[in-house]
């Protein structure tokens, strides 16, 4: 049956304008972004199916364009329009966190951290370029590698920090794993960056290991 055939307080839509998004399911939201079903389904069964096929929101919304045009009723064009959804919700979230971050306060850099690096399929290297109050003063994606590692030059770090009068970073990379447990590497170039920095007079504040679900703060940890 088509949802437009449905009692209104049952549609989509009309929840969503009555109660608002956050008590819609999973499979409301991406019917709505959907508009249509296909033959004999409606929007809400195809979003059923699309999750079901993939297992979670979190992998509908991960997915290529060929396993998800693989559903049919579904092209090239629904998939442009998620990334494009996507892509303008994060930048949303980013912006917000930047402007309400606060940076004595890990839970909120990890956030931060997390939405800046914590989806990315390869590892990355960034810093948190800080001024004497510890305000931020840029983000950067310095150093990129492998789903598992990325290769790390202290002298590059200690170039860009004084290029751009930063008084104190912070250190951040990612897990492609998804698990965000330190490992002795990353313990060992915590050491030579700390190092690095402390000749010219740059503190290190922190280091976060960032995962798809999950962040570690070495200054939490005490491996500060």
């Amino acid at each position: 049956m088509a949802i437009s055939q449905w009692p209104m307080s049952e549609r989509p839509r009309e929840r969503l304008l009555d109660l608002g998004p956050k008590h819609l399911t999973d499979a409301e939201l991406v019917a709505i972004f959907l508009r249509t079903g296909s033959v004999g389904l409606s929007a809400v069964d195809v979003a059923r199916q699309l999750l079901s096929r993939f297992g979670s929101l979190h992998q509908l919304l991960a997915a290529s364009a060929e396993d998800f045009c693989l559903q049919k009723g579904i092209g090239p064009a629904k998939y442009v329009q998620l990334q494009a959804v996507l892509e303008l919700g994060l930048r949303l979230q980013k912006a917000q966190l930047k402007e309400c971050i606060d940076l004595n306060t890990s839970k909120k850099v990890g956030t931060y951290l997390q939405c800046q690096i914590g989806q990315y399929a390869r590892e990355v290297f960034c810093l948190l370029l800080l001024d004497k109050q510890h305000r931020l003063l840029e983000f950067v994606e310095l150093f990129q590698g492998t789903i598992d590692s990325a290769n790390v030059y202290p002298r590059e770090v200690v170039k860009l920090a004084l290029t751009k009068n930063a008084a104190a970073v912070i250190l951040a990379h990612n897990h492609p794993s998804g698990v965000a447990e330190p490992s002795a590497s990353d313990r060992l170039i915590t050491q030579a960056l700390a190092d690095a920095l402390a000749l010219v007079d740059i503190r290190i504040l922190d280091h976060f290991v960032v995962g798809r679900s999950e962040w570690v703060s070495f200054a939490d940890r005490g491996l500060m």
